[in-house]
């Protein structure tokens, strides 16, 4: 939680501090550049690209064409790699970085990106205990299933929920990309 101290908003006794400041030490995920991380404002889809495209070491990648990620945005070069790496997948020629990431479109890109590192992806969990699991839509159910059989996702609230359409906070983004940075590791070594 050290390097969580160095943000206005982030107090060492929050439920995420430990996240937010190892994140942040690993370069994955920054602060808004003036102290804050702001934790509890929602994160867009392509926060999660620059995250995965950090973790796989920011390598080149044409661009995927994308008619709403224009050449120089800051984040064009991640969502180019993710696109190229089958991480992510746009929808009408679009990608759609600024909109909310979900927590289901979270486990998607995760799931993908597990599985361009040639990770056994085929674990899967039982989601009826989950009062919402009908809520995960189709083409998230084998990811949704993934993450919380390998300990990515957990329940919201007392537990019982996926709440897979809820917007991701920037304080589960670093919760979430910390624990797949770890699975991804110990599956590397």
């Amino acid at each position: 939680a050290l390097a969580a101290a160095r943000y206005t908003d982030v107090e060492s006794s929050d439920w995420y501090a430990e996240a937010v400041g190892s994140a942040t030490a690993k370069d994955l995920l920054q602060g808004n550049g003036k102290g804050a991380f702001l934790p509890l404002s929602t994160t867009d889809r392509s926060a999660l690209a620059m995250v995965l495209y950090r973790l796989a070491g920011s390598p080149e990648a044409e661009s995927a064409g994308f008619s709403d990620v224009a050449d120089g945005v800051w984040f064009a070069d991640a969502v180019n790699w993710a696109a190229s790496a089958g991480v992510v997948q746009g929808s009408s020629g679009a990608f759609y970085p600024t909109a909310a990431l979900t927590r289901e479109q979270a486990v998607v890109m995760l799931y993908n990106y597990a599985a361009s590192l040639g990770l056994d992806v085929s674990g899967r969990a039982d989601l009826s205990a989950y009062a919402d699991a009908s809520d995960v839509s189709g083409y998230a159910a084998d990811a949704m299933a993934w993450a919380v059989e390998a300990g990515l996702v957990a329940g919201t609230g007392t537990g019982d929920t996926l709440s897979p359409k809820a917007t991701a906070t920037r304080a589960e983004l670093a919760v979430l990309v910390l624990r797949a940075a770890g699975l991804f590791a110990a599956a590397e070594a």
